[in-house]
């Protein structure tokens, strides 16, 4: 095979708001660290133990701004991207090095509002966005409630 992948997807948690930063022409980014969790029991012990791992998320252009807009603080979120690593030079002389995931797709899970109103009733809404393949054209959310009929028996 002479194919390769780079492909993450992620459920987590918004451990902060989102941060933007807006470049000359238009452009913009925003980063925001998603939290995701691994629980088991420890056998030995029984004890129940539960391992978060952070990950630092980018967004660009108009998938940005509508993450600042509609995330906060706490939210679930399912981000689909690319690995990529990035090295600078810190202010003390070292070399700095960071692993992001480069968001193509995400959507919407829960909010904490949601959860809130959830808690007391059931039900929830989510809003899906894909990374638009040219930058001119942007795609908004969809809200993914209504399902279509196909003719596939699962």
């Amino acid at each position: 095979m002479s194919g390769t992948l780079n492909k993450v997807m992620l459920i987590g948690h918004l451990g902060d708001e989102v941060k933007m930063h807006y470049f000359e022409g238009g452009n913009c980014i925003g980063r925001f660290p998603l939290a995701t969790n691994e629980t088991y029991t420890n056998r030995q012990t029984g004890e129940r133990v539960t391992n978060t791992d952070w990950h630092n998320i980018v967004v660009r252009n108009k998938a940005a701004e509508i993450c600042e807009k509609y995330l906060s603080k706490g939210d679930k979120v399912y981000v689909e991207g690319r690995l990529k690593n990035r090295q600078w030079q810190g202010e003390d002389g070292n070399t700095r090095y960071t692993t992001e995931v480069h968001v193509q797709d995400f959507t919407f899970l829960t909010t904490k509002k949601e959860s809130m109103a959830n808690a007391q009733s059931s039900g929830s809404s989510s809003a899906n966005y894909q990374e638009p393949a040219k930058a001119d054209s942007p795609t908004p959310p969809t809200d993914n409630s209504e399902e279509e009929d196909d003719d596939l028996p699962f």
